[in-house]
């Protein structure tokens, strides 16, 4: 516990005790007291002649002091002068001197005594002295004649003022003159230059000297420097200017600025350094100015005293001055008397201790009066710096005045010792609320007075008990103080203070209060210049405080500007400029505390642009480009981009150069001969790009002999008869001069022949006609200009003009791989007879008929190219059990050669796809009836059905298998022997010789009642089917069951063991699109519902295109076709029209006569027997045609049999191809092909196929 501090037995212990406890007391105003000054004027008062004189002394003391003064050191009688008069209850001075007064009468020195019936109090001797600011006096100023390199000093010599006068130099324009190491003002004024230089001549070096007090500025005359030169220049080891010779003294206050200084001359110019004797300069307390001309040392003390050390030096020397510093100190004080209140019949004592360089001395006055003629006093003993107060009694009331002296100085000071009787009194107000924040220390005032001095002590709450312990500390003025105050510490305390003479107390109230905490500070923050920024500033505080949230910026406010948007918790910034780079403060103030946080915004652009460009190192073929970096806007320029413009071929035109890293400056550059040459450069950071940089000057470069020849050469034949050389020209300035041209020179090739050599302009191509068929050449180019040749160029191979190819392939063999896929041989041809570059070998192929459906087809010609000189290649996507043609032919750079032979051959049969469908109607008690069609691809002979099924419990789990076999010729099936109310589960297949195909699946369910036909519970997929192209498929299904069912289609290769894969079905649509699929490959295919485990539809199988079959432009979809055919539309109408109306009048015009005779081959009518068209044949391209309707009879076509598509005439992959490679557009009989499903039930011709009857 800390209590108040132990008394010891010692009689002067007690006593200094006492004293120190006492005078912590203030003692209130209206008990009698002596005076006691509360303001003077300082000791030193310059004032301003032109102003008034105000001579401060105010005073208290009860009674009020009445107040005198002496002028230089007798009194001064205030009544007889009028300008002088005395403020209102106050001894302050007033000496007008603004209505004609002089204030050089006043000077002096001036003391105020304040005095009442306790005692009389003395202020400072306040010596009164005008500012004075002269003119210079007249003088007449020589020009000065300097030579080059040599010293000079320019003398200020500013008239003496009071107080001294601020020195600086300027010209005539009012602008200060440049100073640096060579040139400076010295501490006197004057102006010093180490050694002069030419740029140094002017008429107008002026010294300036300005006094503050009266706010004027004196000028001196104008001073003519003229610097002369003379070669060369003698370099010499430094001089000192000032201080002269080696060594000097100076003398220095405690506590003021010590300023050492030190200018040398020289040539070069010197630097100065300094350095302290025997110890070192003070930390944080030195500094150096005037370019280290000046040392400064700010706070002196005695410790500061010694030797200082200046050194001069240049290359050619060095030089140096001591300075032997003294420090001496005025009086300060080490204990200065304090009052004293004593009660009667007490002890006390009053000491004054000062220091000082000497030693001051100490003397003591009573009242103003040395107190050696003062009046006798029993209770008092001086002894020395300590006066010794006994049993004191009211008489012994008096001021007491110190006075500590020596050469440098003086200090008085005032004490009195008042004699009181007076019981406790609290002088804290009754019941002040504190509030405080947890955790912070609480300081209780209980601010006390009485004679004898009260005890304190402390209580919490009404009837508590004294408060002592570690938790609180009790100070000698009575305040209590709690170190870390928390909640429980609130509540009301009460103070009490007693004496001999009675008793009081006073109680106060505690309040702790929560810490206000920032929970969500502002981060740091990077942002680009235009965006914006916010910071988060959310606090937590108590509730019963109200907070205040103030930003700053650099701990200043905000700035004025609508783009700074302060909301509750945050402070966003719009549209971020580079102004609004800084830290940002959020300051949360309540009425007792205060938290802060702060975050930085960095503010990031892209860089400002480079500048001062500069070519040096100018060589013919290299030049050195150096530049200043610009700002890199808080984002380090991490590259350098150089760009060059041609100003002579394409000015404004820029050019990549080249490109250094951040850090560098410089680049040597490579340059070509005759450019003239404009350098920029642009700066990189992790923002952008900056602003290109100014262009640097312009450079032109020689010209030279070309570096390089033509690239690119090449000798290739656009007829049979000729050879085109061609090449790629030099660009831009790669000509390196003028008069570019091109040395074309050939030969063939193994023959002996000379060069045949030309030279032609600017261009890239030269044609040599008159040339063997497809025979090497040895071809080269060579650039030359006007001055001279490039170099030898090399030599390139090239061939005259190619013709096409004179045989067919020889032995064509076709070897069936399986039911799709055929390998076929052939044997080269001679390379002589080819003609050309040996592109490859083309294979036409296209079915001739169906083998398992007796029906010839229209001729549907594929392509396949097999680069290189290969004598095989595969046919894939054959159809099965079908019958082919072929032929091959030979290709090169002009063409195709003939064809071979056409090679006819059969694939064999495959696996059938599934049934077309699956029917199952009739349901009764115990049969259900089956109805099924046949496989849409029967890919061979049928030769059974076979049919399982098997019962579906209430649980959904399967019975035991039943398998039929059906013959092939059946379509419809009556099963019998089925229990009533059961649903089956159908799987339906059919077979060739080769294997079974792939299933359909139904389900079904018998009646309970004869007649009542139970409808499927369970949803259904049926009618799979699936149209392909080269690499997608569109697979469409039908539904019946509940809505809303996710769909999935799980595929892979027909015949492969692999697992399926499968694609989920946006939505609930019937239908999804295959991407990615291989060409020419079987896959099956199959749709399931999610949620319905085993619940798939039955498989179908298709096939997508042959790979790298030829694709061939649809003239169906070009637009001069369609305006064509309109035309031709347009046409056939109006004779159409025309042939009516003779018609109807009976008479016969000669487009149907024409008609009549000749019937169009290409517009045949389906056959009566079966709706289609015409067999496709030889035979029957000239037999006439049959009457019959174009459609079935019910004027439908089915959406299975239809196949009909864009993709069958050119856009697709099995694109037609008549012997000579050209489009099939014609038509002799009808268009027949496989309809993508199988199914050989023809329609009617499509649009197009009309509008490619045209071509």
């Amino acid at each position: 516990m800390m209590t108040k501090k132990t008394i010891s037995a010692s009689r002067a212990s007690l006593i200094l005790f006492l004293c120190q406890m006492i005078t912590a007391l203030e003692v209130p105003l209206d008990l009698s007291q002596p005076p006691t000054i509360t303001q003077q004027s300082p000791k030193d008062y310059i004032v301003d002649p032109r102003e008034n004189i105000v001579i401060q002394c105010e005073a208290k003391g009860k009674p009020p002091p009445s107040f005198s003064w002496t002028r230089n050191g007798t009194h001064f009688d205030i009544d007889k002068d009028a300008r002088v008069t005395v403020k209102p209850n106050s001894g302050t001075l007033v000496i007008n001197i603004m209505n004609g007064g002089k204030a050089e009468a006043y000077e002096g020195v001036y003391q105020c005594t304040a005095r009442n019936e306790r005692g009389a109090a003395i202020s400072n001797n306040i010596v009164i002295r005008p500012s004075r600011s002269p003119l210079w006096t007249k003088e007449k100023v020589e020009p000065k004649h300097v030579r080059e390199g040599d010293p000079l000093v320019l003398h200020c010599s500013p008239p003496v003022g009071l107080p001294p006068p601020i020195i600086f130099w300027m010209d005539n324009s009012f602008q200060r003159l440049p100073q640096n190491e060579r040139v400076s003002q010295g501490l006197n004024g004057d102006l010093y230059f180490s050694n002069v230089k030419p740029e140094d001549t002017r008429e107008d070096y002026i010294c300036y000297a300005r006094f503050n007090h009266t706010q004027t500025i004196q000028q001196k005359q104008p001073i003519s420097v003229k610097v002369f030169s003379t070669k060369p220049l003698t370099e010499r080891r430094p001089t000192l200017l000032t201080p002269v010779g080696s060594t000097s003294n100076k003398v220095e206050l405690r506590g003021n600025v010590l300023l050492l200084e030190c200018i040398a001359e020289g040539l070069p110019t010197p630097l100065i350094r300094w350095i302290k004797e025997g110890g070192e300069l003070p930390i944080n307390r030195t500094f150096f100015e005037n370019f280290k001309k000046t040392l400064k040392i700010v706070e002196v003390s005695e410790a500061d005293s010694g030797k200082y050390k200046c050194v001069a030096r240049n290359p050619l020397g060095s030089t140096h001055h001591t300075i032997t510093v003294t420090v001496k100190a005025a009086p300060y004080w080490i204990t200065a008397p304090r009052n004293l209140v004593l009660s009667p019949g007490e002890d006390g004592t009053l000491i004054c201790r000062a220091n000082g360089n000497p030693k001051p001395n100490i003397s003591w006055l009573t009242n103003g009066v040395p107190i050696a003629i003062a009046p006798e006093d029993p209770s008092r003993k001086v002894d020395g710096d300590t006066i010794i107060f006994s049993d004191v009694q009211e008489r012994s009331s008096a001021v007491y005045q110190c006075n500590a002296s020596n050469e440098y100085g003086y200090l008085l000071a005032n004490a009195f010792v008042n004699v009181l009787a007076e019981p406790p009194r609290i002088l804290t107000p009754a019941n002040k609320l504190y509030q405080i924040i947890a955790n912070n220390p609480a300081l209780l005032d209980c601010a006390f007075f009485g004679s004898p001095v009260p005890e304190i002590e402390w209580f919490k709450g009404v009837k508590g008990s004294i408060l002592h312990g570690d938790l609180y500390v009790f100070h000698d003025n009575g305040t209590l103080e709690i170190p870390v105050a928390q909640k429980d510490s609130s509540g009301t305390y009460t103070c009490v203070a007693r004496n001999k003479l009675g008793k009081v107390q006073n109680e106060v109230h505690l309040e702790v209060k929560d810490p206000t905490m920032i929970i969500k500070q502002p981060e740091y923050k990077i942002i680009q210049k235009g965006g914006q920024v916010s910071f988060e500033c959310t606090i937590k505080h108590d509730r019963t405080l109200l907070p205040t949230i103030t930003w700053l910026k650099d701990n200043g406010e905000l700035p004025d500007d609508e783009r700074f948007i302060i909301h509750k918790d945050s402070l966003a910034i719009m549209n971020v400029t580079d102004k609004d780079d800084g830290t940002y403060t959020c300051v949360a103030n309540t009425t007792l505390d205060s938290v802060s946080a702060s975050a930085v915004l960095t503010v990031v652009d892209r860089p400002d642009p480079p500048f001062d460009l500069e070519l040096t190192d100018q060589l013919e073929r290299s030049i050195q480009l150096s530049w200043i970096p610009g700002y890199d806007n808080n984002s380090p320029i991490t590259n350098f981009v150089i760009e060059y413009e041609d100003g002579m071929r394409e000015p404004g035109v820029w050019h990549y150069q080249t490109e250094v890293r951040g850090t560098q400056t410089t680049v040597q550059l490579k340059l070509s001969p005759y450019v003239n040459y404009s350098f920029r450069v642009i700066a990189v950071n992790e923002i952008g790009r900056s602003q290109p940089s100014e262009a640097s000057e312009q450079y032109l470069t020689k010209a030279a002999k070309p570096d390089e020849n033509p690239s690119g050469v090449q000798g290739i034949g656009s007829e049979p008869d000729n050879l085109v050389i061609i090449w790629e020209p030099l660009k831009g300035f790669q000509s390196n001069g003028r008069g570019l041209q091109y040395k074309v020179s050939w030969r063939q090739k193994d023959v002996g022949d000379e060069w045949t050599s030309v030279i032609v302009a600017n261009v890239s191509k030269y044609i040599v006609s008159g040339t063997p068929t497809f025979v090497p050449y040895e071809i080269k180019v060579q650039a030359l200009n006007d001055i001279g040749y490039a170099p030898e160029p090399a030599e390139v191979i090239g061939h005259s003009g190619e013709d096409l190819p004179m045989v067919a392939p020889g032995n064509v063999q076709v070897h069936i791989v399986n039911s799709t896929l055929a390998k076929v041989h052939w044997d080269p041809v001679p390379l002589k007879t080819v003609r050309g570059h040996l592109q490859g070998y083309r294979i036409y192929y296209w079915k001739v008929q169906s083998l398992s459906k007796r029906r010839r087809r229209h001729v549907e010609k594929k392509i396949l190219t097999f680069s290189g000189n290969k004598t095989h290649g595969m046919l894939p996507g054959l159809e099965p059990y079908s019958s082919y043609k072929l032929n091959v032919r030979v290709v090169n750079g002009k063409g195709e050669g003939p064809a071979s032979p056409d090679k006819l051959f059969k694939t064999p049969e495959g696996v059938p796809s599934s049934p077309s469908f699956l029917k199952i109607s009739n349901p009764t008690l115990d049969s259900l009836t089956l109805e099924w069609g046949p496989p849409t691809h029967p890919n061979g002979i049928l030769i059974a059905y076979t049919l399982k099924f098997q019962p579906i419990n209430s649980t959904h789990e399967l019975g035991p298998l039943v398998e039929i076999r059906i013959p092939a010729n059946e379509t419809s099936l009556i099963l019998s022997n089925l229990n009533y109310s059961t649903r089956y589960k159908f799987y339906f297949y059919a077979q060739t010789s080769v294997g079974s195909g792939s299933q359909i699946t139904e389900e079904a369910v018998t009646i309970m009642d004869e007649g009542k036909l139970v409808r499927p519970v369970y949803p259904r997929i049926r009618n799979v089917t699936a149209s392909a192209a080269e690499t997608y498929a569109n697979i469409s299904w039908e539904y019946e069951g509940p809505d809303h069912m996710n769909f999935y289609v799980e595929y892979g290769v027909a015949g492969s063991k692999e697992d399926w894969k499968k694609e989920i079905v946006n939505g609930s649509r019937s239908f999804f699109v295959l991407k990615g699929l291989t060409p020419g490959t079987s896959y099956k295919v199959r749709v399931g519902a999610e949620g319905l485990s085993g619940f798939v539809s039955s498989e179908d199988v298709f096939e997508t295109g042959p790979a790298m079959a030829s694709r061939q432009v649809d003239i169906a979809t070009q637009g001069w076709f369609i305006g064509l055919m309109c035309a031709v539309a347009l046409l056939i109408l109006i004779l159409l029209i025309v042939c009516f109306i003779r018609r109807n009048k009976g008479g016969k015009y000669p487009v149907k006569e024409k008609e009549d005779a000749h019937a169009d081959p290409e517009i045949q009518p389906m056959k009566e027997d079966d709706g289609t068209f015409g067999e496709y044949s030889d035979a029957e391209d000239h037999k006439p045609l049959k009457k019959g309707s174009r459609t079935p009879s019910d004027r439908t076509v089915k959406k299975e049999d239809s196949d009909d598509s864009l993709v069958d005439y050119g856009e697709g992959v099995n694109g037609q191809f008549n012997e000579d490679g050209s489009f099939i557009g014609q038509y002799s009989g009808k268009k027949e092909k496989e309809p993508a499903e199988g199914n050989e039930s023809s329609e009617a011709p499509s649009p197009v196929n009309a509008m490619n009857s045209f071509v």
